[in-house]
């Protein structure tokens, strides 16, 4: 079980990931969200925010009202952010959860194939 501080540690190291991706950067420039991340083992909640494309917040706890909600163990949640696996793999498996627009899902697999190619 991963910590609300490990999440948090996690989710900034992914908010430099991303926002230094040009590629993705560019290809997400038009994407505005607010995000929801529920850790289902523990409870924990986070928001981050993204506009056009750029990670401009992330913060402990659930505020506004989000337009895509992801739902995973703490463990998977750090294991994403920090690259450690592909939540491709783990969606389809039914281990993290996407609710969102069907657009909105398709974005989070492009985000998913250039972030993790690898993975």
């Amino acid at each position: 079980m991963a910590t609300s501080k490990e999440i948090m540690e996690a989710l900034g190291d992914y908010q430099v990931q991303c926002n230094n991706n040009k590629r993705l950067r560019r290809m997400q420039r038009d994407w505005s969200k607010l995000l929801h991340f529920v850790g289902e083992d523990t409870g924990d909640k986070f928001t981050m925010d993204v506009v056009k494309g750029e990670i401009v917040s992330f913060a402990e706890g659930a505020s506004g009202t989000p337009d895509i909600i992801v739902t995973a163990s703490s463990e998977d949640l750090c294991d994403m952010f920090w690259g450690d696996l592909n939540p491709s793999q783990k969606y389809l498996e039914g281990e993290i959860k996407v609710k969102a627009s069907q657009e909105d899902v398709v974005r989070l697999d492009a985000i998913t194939m250039i972030i993790w190619p690898d993975v």
